[in-house]
């Protein structure tokens, strides 16, 4: 069982998605709107409280190269002073392309991106953290399935010799 919480840090809003406890599925929260770096992580630390978060994970702009540019190392700086604050480790996440796939299902359900940006922002906190729940559930059957050869008999052939 997991309790994380998926950010999407902006330099106005930051998106907060959470996860149920299974670790299945990721749901859009809530948009903190930025005003003070204190103001910000006591919204965080209210929602880690009721949450009982034990993670963080921190969306991260690559570039669409692969590299990290000069907005992910902001992200960066930004994502280890939030996690240092808030005393919680964290993990970043692939965010390419995040937002447009927000917006993308904004669209297909007749929402407006422009008009509404911080639903945009916990649209895209949420696939963040969902990309995360699933990568963590493919390495964690990856890892049960060489175990599970690990333990398993030789085949008798093997075993005699």
């Amino acid at each position: 069982m997991i309790s994380a919480l998926g950010l999407d840090l902006g330099h106005r809003r930051i998106g907060v998605a959470g996860c149920d406890r299974t670790g299945l599925i990721a749901t859009g929260l809530t948009t903190i709107h930025c005003t003070t770096f204190e103001n910000d992580i006591a919204q965080l630390r209210q929602l880690i409280h009721e949450r009982e978060v034990t993670l963080l994970v921190m969306g991260l702009p690559y570039s669409m190269n692969g590299e990290i540019g000069t907005q992910a190392k902001r992200t960066q700086k930004l994502a280890r002073r939030i996690s240092h604050a808030l005393q919680l480790p964290m993990e970043y996440m692939d965010e390419r392309l995040t937002s447009y796939e927000a917006e993308s299902m904004m669209h297909a359900q007749r929402i407006s991106p422009s008009r509404n940006r911080e639903l945009v922002d916990r649209k895209a906190a949420c696939i963040i953290l969902q990309q995360w729940l699933d990568l963590r559930r493919q390495t964690t059957r990856s890892h049960e399935t060489i175990k599970n050869r690990e333990d398993a008999p030789l085949p008798s052939k093997l075993a005699d010799s």
